[in-house]
Order: C-alpha cells, then sequence, then structure tokens
C-alpha cells in the first residue's frame, strides 16, 4: 500500500460511493406502532375522507346561520332549542328554521344546520330558548368531510420515514399495518491484536472494543440491523476469511481500525479482495477520519473505518449513514442542525473539512457552541458533545464569535 494516497473531499467521495448503490427493495409489513421510525416502502393513499362527518369544533349551538343575520349585543336573534346531538352517534333531530342543537366540540352537525354558535355568544331565555349575540357565517366553526384529506389523497410517500404524528395520522386514517422497507443487515467487523470484548478485562496494551457498539447503536438509529461478527487479529488471511464470512450473510460490512497507512495495513488489500469493483476511495480530505475507504463488492457497500473512536463516528455519519439511507430508499431529509455562536477559537488547515465536538450552552438570552477539544481516539470527546460543527474546506479556522452550524447528534 503506497504511503501517500488520492484523497477526495467529503462529498466527492460518497458520490462516488452511492452511484453504486440501489434500494434493497425487501418490504415488510408491520405493525402500525413499530412502524416508527422505519422507512415507507409503497405510497400510502387515504381509504376514505377525515374527518368522515361534519363535525363542530366548539361547544354551542348547531343552527342555520341565516337565522342569526343581524344578530347583536343589543339587538340579538331568538332561537328554540330542539334537542341535543349525542357524542358518538349521528343525531337524529334536524334543524329547522328558527331552531338550534346543543352541540360539543367533535359532535356531529345534524341535518338542516350549516354552521355552530360558540356558547360564549349565546344567553339563556329559559331552558327551551337561547339569545345569540353574535352571527355566523355558512360553515364557520365546522369541519367539512375530507377537511384534513380527502379518500382516495396521497398521505405519505414511499421514502418516507415515519415520525410518531404521522402514526397518528394513519391511525386516524384507518391503517393498522404499514408496508416498510426491510432493514439493512450491516455487519460489523473489529479488527486489531489489541481490541478485546467490552466483557474482559484489558490486559497490557489492550482496549476494549469501543467502535463495535457505537456503530450498531447509530445504525439501529438509521433503521438498519447490525449484526457484531466479532474481532479479527492482525493477520490477513483472518481479516480475509471472517469479512468474507460477515459479508455474507448481510447487505454490508464495516471493517473497523486497520486502514491506516502503515505496514500493518491490511484492510484495504482485503476489501479490494472481496469483490467488484472494490475499492472506490482510499482517504478523503476529513479530519478527524482522512484513511476512509469506502467500497462496493458485488453491489453491497464495504466500510473501513479508522480505528479511532471519533474517526470513526465522523465517517459514519458522512457515508454509512448515507449508504444505509440509500438501500433503505428514504428519502433526503435535511438533519438536525442549529446555529449557534462559538466561544472558542477553532483552527483547521485549507484544503480538508474538520469537523469538531461541540457542547451547546444558552447563556444571556444566547446559544453558544463550546468545543470539546480531545483527540480522535478519545470516545469521550464525543460523549460529552451535543453535536459537531464542519469547518468549511476553504477556511483556516473559525473565530470566537462567529455564528455556525452546528449538526445535532
Amino acid at each position: 500500500m503506497p504511503e501517500l494516497f488520492t484523497v477526495l473531499t467529503a462529498d466527492d467521495a460518497l458520490a462516488r460511493l452511492l452511484a453504486h448503490l440501489a434500494p434493497l427493495g425487501r418490504v415488510e409489513r408491520v405493525a402500525l406502532l413499530d412502524a416508527l421510525d422505519r422507512v415507507l416502502a409503497a405510497e400510502l393513499r387515504s381509504p376514505g375522507p377525515l374527518p368522515a362527518f361534519p363535525r363542530s369544533t366548539m361547544d354551542g349551538f348547531a343552527v342555520r346561520a341565516a337565522d342569526t343575520v343581524g344578530a347583536s349585543e343589543g339587538l340579538p336573534g331568538y332561537l328554540q332549542i330542539c334537542g341535543e346531538v349525542p357524542m358518538g352517534r349521528a343525531p337524529t333531530l334536524t334543524v329547522g328554521r328558527g331552531e338550534a342543537a346543543r352541540v360539543h366540540t367533535g359532535g356531529m352537525l345534524p341535518a338542516g344546520a350549516d354552521a355552530v354558535v360558540m356558547v360564549e355568544h349565546t344567553q339563556a331565555v329559559d331552558e327551551a330558548t337561547i339569545e345569540v349575540v353574535r352571527p355566523v357565517a355558512v360553515g364557520e366553526n365546522v369541519l367539512p368531510v375530507g377537511e384534513d384529506v380527502r379518500a382516495d389523497e396521497p398521505l405519505f410517500p414511499a421514502g418516507q420515514r415515519l415520525r410518531p404524528q404521522d402514526v397518528g395520522a394513519l391511525a386516524g386514517t384507518g391503517f393498522v399495518e404499514a408496508p416498510v422497507a426491510a432493514r439493512p443487515r450491516v455487519a460489523i467487523l473489529a479488527s486489531g491484536d489489541e481490541v478485546v470484548p467490552p466483557g474482559a478485562a484489558p490486559g497490557p496494551g489492550q482496549v476494549r472494543d469501543i467502535n463495535s457498539y457505537s456503530l450498531a447503536a447509530r445504525l439501529l438509529r438509521a433503521g438498519a440491523a447490525p449484526v457484531l461478527a466479532g474481532i479479527a487479529p492482525d493477520d490477513a488471511e483472518a481479516l480475509r476469511a471472517m469479512a468474507d464470512a460477515a459479508l455474507a450473510g448481510a447487505d454490508a460490512l464495516i471493517i473497523s481500525a486497520g486502514s491506516s497507512v502503515s505496514a500493518r495495513d491490511n484492510t484495504a488489500r482485503v476489501i479490494a479482495d472481496l469483490g467488484a469493483p472494490g475499492v472506490l476511495v482510499h482517504g478523503v480530505s476529513i479530519s478527524p477520519g482522512k484513511p476512509t475507504i469506502l467500497a462496493v463488492a458485488g453491489g453491497k457497500p464495504v466500510f473501513g473505518l479508522p480505528g479511532n473512536p471519533v474517526s470513526t463516528m465522523v465517517a459514519c455519519e458522512l457515508f454509512v449513514i448515507p449508504a444505509v439511507a440509500r438501500m433503505l430508499g428514504e428519502r433526503a431529509a435535511p438533519a438536525a442542525e442549529t446555529s449557534a455562536r462559538l466561544s472558542h477559537n477553532v483552527a483547521s488547515i485549507p484544503g480538508r473539512e474538520d469537523f469538531v465536538p461541540v457542547r451547546l450552552q444558552r447563556r444571556d438570552g444566547a446559544l453558544w457552541a463550546t468545543p470539546v477539544f480531545g483527540k480522535s481516539n478519545l470516545i469521550f470527546t464525543l460523549a460529552r458533545a451535543d453535536g459537531m460543527l464542519r469547518v468549511p474546506l476553504d477556511r483556516s479556522g473559525l473565530y470566537a464569535g462567529d455564528e455556525v452550524t452546528v449538526r445535532i447528534f
């Protein structure tokens, strides 16, 4: 492996990878609550109108709007109460000329009525008569049939990730299950003689496996199904055998650690041997995460991520998560971001993009982003942060007081 490699910008590297990927196309039907945060595999259309009947938006009286014309505090209109609309049932009464029916919020508008007078705009004369002190127009304080959605109206397109409000909307239109994209299986293979499982007591020179678990957690949140494929030793043949087996049972593969340029770098060679077209990118102009490898083997994306935890998570966010979205067929959605003032200077080097963890704090009515400085092999650099800011490619740094955009974790 050459000591110097040609690096691409993050955007160019991602575009090169995504050009080789397509949605997996596997569909499963799940119960409505299980569809939360899943990606729809097909367009959903409303089986009927919502609301399905005209309903009152206020407590008050269902009336004929024409009977309230000219009503005022000084010259009220008088209407006879012809009954009360029951909740949860269709009314059997009809509102005639000069009549009003007591109705509650959400109640069905009775026949003959075309508006609702708010109870605050009426006064009781006796048990059978009310005064109306303000007029109403036709349709006032009434939700007509189909006001929310019409029958057969598109509700959500294929590729939509379902949010809590979307689940509620589907329940309101009668859905009890939804067709969603099956979760891509992403194998995670750690490597390195120094890496041991979290439950093991590290010996001299050993560290617990952080990356497999932080990657798996992020993949779960992205809608994938992570598969922990173990820890490979620093041996090319052993790594190759474990990578082959992991990729055979998955839709994608991440090899964590071993991607830096050194005499012990087996990762790029192993990935190149997994299948065509092989390695697409080895080196990205970002910090941390420069030695990232992006590849495709037999239509499956393969990632060689740096071993340092911060580098791994930056590369995961930039490349693995968009690849998962492509495999799910997910529509592009804006990242959760916020604007803040930078509390300290942040140095950088023109020609690369720097990603800096920050902690967000509100002081004196303003939101401030405080850099969490630390080496990329320190996981608590991220654990103590609320998000990450991006130093643009052409900047030599950012200055205290600058307004910055922070991508929220």
